[in-house]
């Protein structure tokens, strides 16, 4: 799966949000009791690993010009909750990048 949530910020921008915000990943996740362990492991990806409903699911953050993309291997089992997974990365991805008070990506 893999869900792209537009921006019109620099890169710089959106690396310094996200690694403030990482921690913040997991209220996004829409399971409860879901696990993230997350990894830069460049400038520009953000590695997670994503535990719900007994599965282990691996995905990363790209971050691109006007761009970040989250893309997530499902495993069949979870097929059925991709338009609701994809629909809340989506939200809150927005929310991720959105400054203080602004409600917006700027």
């Amino acid at each position: 799966m893999r869900v792209a949530v537009p921006h019109n910020l620099p890169r710089e921008e959106v690396r310094r949000r996200l690694r403030e915000r990482t921690g913040e990943i997991i209220d996004h996740i829409p399971f409860p009791g879901a696990t993230v362990e997350s990894d830069w492991v460049n400038e520009d990806r953000l590695a997670l690993s994503i535990g719900a409903m007994g599965q282990t699911v691996q995905g990363h953050v790209d971050v691109e010009d006007g761009q970040m993309v989250f893309e997530v291997q499902l495993p069949m089992m979870l097929g059925f909750v991709e338009p609701m997974i994809a629909k809340g990365f989506k939200e809150q991805g927005t929310k991720l990048l959105a400054g203080p008070g602004d409600g917006k990506t700027d």
